[in-house]
């Protein structure tokens, strides 16, 4: 599976449905379904990304917080381009530990899995949104 190109395109302007998941609520927080899928597919991408083609399907296949961080983040500009953070911003992501509470309630509904040594902790601060969705965008030369 690899970085595929993607027009540039917003989220339909309705408010999607936000995922229930008692411990956001608690907290104040709630993502769209939307939210949940990027990060499934970044899931997927980021590991593809780090370990390759699926060859055993007994191997580990784990990925730190911050190499996922990372694989979102390369995921969102190359499908949205200078608009990655306004359409994150418009899921209510708005710093890479909202990405650990999504994946942390992923894990908590069987979705994904974890180690032992895996905390939400490990997703907060890996990097600014401003600096990583805006400075570092280049426009693709065109060819």
């Amino acid at each position: 599976m690899g970085l595929h190109r993607y027009s540039v395109a917003m989220p339909p302007p309705q408010q999607p449905k936000a995922a229930t998941h008692p411990e956001l609520e608690d907290r104040g927080l709630s993502y769209p379904q939307q939210a949940f899928e990027f990060i499934e597919e970044g899931l997927r991408y980021t590991v593809t990304k780090v370990h390759g083609a699926v060859t055993d399907a007994q191997s580990c296949r784990h990925v730190s917080g911050q190499q996922l961080c990372e694989g979102l983040r390369e995921l969102a500009v190359a499908r949205w381009g200078m608009l990655a953070r306004t359409v994150l911003r418009h899921w209510n992501i708005s710093s890479t530990l909202d990405f650990g509470r999504i994946v942390f309630a992923l894990i908590d509904r069987g979705q994904m899995q974890r180690t032992d040594d895996d905390t939400v902790e490990d997703f907060r601060n890996v990097y600014d949104f401003r600096g990583a969705f805006e400075a570092s965008y280049r426009i693709p030369a065109a060819s």
